[in-house]
C-alpha cells in the first residue's frame, strides 16, 4: 500500500471564495479527480493523498491561482480543464492562456478559454484562411464569429458575411416563405446566438440592414468576389468538393476565411463526399491555409458534453 503523504502549503493573497468555489465545489472536483483529500484553513490548504497526488494538487492550485489572477474569475469548466490537462501533461495551462479579449460587451467579454481555442484564435490572426474542424461544443462557430466582430470594430475589414449550407433545403430554399433572410436564418441560428452575445440586437438588426453584416446561403456565392471581408462558411461538413472549391475560390482582396465543420456529423447523401474531408487533403500543403483539430478537451459546453464525444468515439473504435 502506498505511504500517505500529508502537505501543507499557503495560497496567498487570491480570492478564497473564487478560488474554491460556491460550497467548496472545486475543493470536492479536486479531491474526486486526484484521489486526495483537502483540508481548508483560511489561506492554507492541507492537501493528504500518495506523494504523486499531493505534487498534483500543489501545481493545481497554483495554475488556479494564475487563471484567477489574470481572469478574475475561476468557472468549474476551467477547474475540470486543468485537472484533465494536469493528468495529461503533467502542467496546468493557465500559462499558456490568452487573456486578451476578443470583443467585450458590457461585463462578458470573449476569450478563448483552452489552449486549442488559443491556437485557432492565433492561427486567424496570422492566416487569411484558416478550416477548424472539431467536434461541438468547441467553440469553432462562436470565435470564429468573435474574431469577425473583432475585425469589424477595428475598422480591419469592411463587412461579415456569414454563410451556411442548406442541406436539409436542398439549397433552393424555394419553397420556404418569406425574403432569403428568413429562409436561411434557421440554419444559421447558432451564428445569431453567438453574434447576440457579443452585440446589441438593435445594432446587429442596423449592421444587417446596412449589408455590413450579411447572411447568405452557400449556393448564393457563386461568382461573387468578395473584398475586404471577413467570411465564415459554418458546417462545411455539408458542403461537397465542388461547393467548397466555389466557396474558397470567391475570397478577394484585404478579406478572411474562416471554415468550420464537424467531420463527424455529415448529412450529405451517403454517395456524396464531403468537401471539408477532401479539402484536407488538397489543401494541407498551401501556405496561408492553416488547419486546426480541436477535440474533447476543447470542449466548453457542460462537462459531460466531453464525456459523451469521448464515448462515441470509443464505440466508433470497436
Amino acid at each position: 500500500m502506498e505511504e500517505t503523504t500529508t502537505r501543507k502549503f499557503r495560497i496567498g493573497d487570491t480570492d478564497l471564495q473564487r478560488l474554491f468555489g460556491i460550497g467548496d465545489i472545486h475543493l470536492r472536483i479536486i479531491e474526486e479527480q486526484l484521489g486526495t483529500r483537502l483540508i481548508a484553513r483560511g489561506d492554507e490548504i492541507i492537501a493528504e493523498g500518495s506523494a504523486d497526488q499531493v505534487e498534483k494538487v500543489e501545481k493545481l492550485f497554483a495554475d488556479l491561482k494564475e487563471y484567477l489572477a489574470k481572469n478574475y474569475e475561476l468557472p468549474e469548466s476551467y477547474v475540470w480543464y486543468a485537472i484533465s490537462m494536469l493528468k495529461e501533461n503533467g502542467e496546468g495551462p493557465a500559462e499558456q492562456m490568452s487573456t486578451d479579449a476578443l470583443v467585450t460587451s458590457g461585463k462578458f467579454k470573449v476569450v478563448p478559454r483552452t489552449v486549442g481555442q488559443r491556437v485557432y484564435v492565433d492561427a486567424i490572426k496570422k492566416n487569411d484562411i484558416v478550416v477548424s474542424i472539431g467536434p461541438a461544443g468547441t467553440g469553432k462557430t462562436y470565435l470564429a464569429v468573435a474574431m469577425a466582430v473583432n475585425a469589424l470594430q477595428k475598422k480591419i475589414v469592411q463587412r461579415m458575411i456569414l454563410v451556411r449550407p442548406a442541406v436539409e433545403a436542398g439549397e433552393s430554399l424555394g419553397f420556404l416563405p418569406g425574403d432569403i433572410r428568413a429562409k436561411v436564418d434557421p440554419y444559421l441560428r447558432p451564428v445569431y446566438d453567438a453574434l447576440h452575445d457579443m452585440m446589441p440586437s438593435e445594432k446587429i438588426k442596423k449592421l444587417l440592414e446596412l449589408g455590413v453584416i450579411e447572411i447568405a446561403p452557400l449556393a448564393f456565392m457563386r461568382g461573387r468576389t468578395l473584398n475586404a471581408a471577413f467570411v465564415i462558411l459554418d458546417e462545411a461538413q455539408n458542403t461537397t468538393t465542388a461547393q467548397m472549391k466555389m466557396f474558397l475560390t470567391r475570397l478577394g482582396e484585404k478579406s478572411k476565411a474562416v471554415v468550420t465543420g464537424d467531420v463527424t456529423q455529415i448529412d450529405l447523401a451517403a454517395n456524396r463526399v464531403s468537401g471539408l474531408i477532401t479539402a484536407q487533403k488538397i489543401l494541407k500543403n498551401i501556405d496561408g491555409i492553416k488547419f486546426i483539430y480541436l477535440d474533447e478537451k476543447d470542449v466548453v459546453r457542460h462537462r459531460l458534453v466531453q464525456n459523451i464525444i469521448k464515448a462515441y468515439e470509443n464505440a466508433k473504435r470497436k
